[in-house]
């Protein structure tokens, strides 16, 4: 099946937020999605580089300012 890879990045970028928190030195997220999708949100500059052992990756801080919009652009309830 063919699809739209940038939306299903932004999709899963607003997904991150889901699961982020903040530690001591930054804003990290369960790295709990597909691996080309990692990798694509790491090649476009949002996320740290998800190979690794941890189970999280570090959000930039761009990329935590953008899932949470998008979060609130696809989900979040219109009044």
């Amino acid at each position: 099946m063919k699809y739209d890879k940038d939306k299903v990045d932004e999709v899963a970028l607003a997904l991150l937020s889901l699961t982020a928190y903040e530690d001591e030195f930054c804003h990290r997220a369960w790295k709990n999605l597909d691996w080309n999708i990692l990798d694509s949100l790491y090649e476009k500059g949002y996320i740290s580089n998800p190979k690794s052992k941890s189970k999280s990756v570090i959000m930039t801080e761009d990329g935590l300012k953008l899932s949470q919009e998008l979060f609130k652009k696809h989900f979040g309830m219109h009044e």
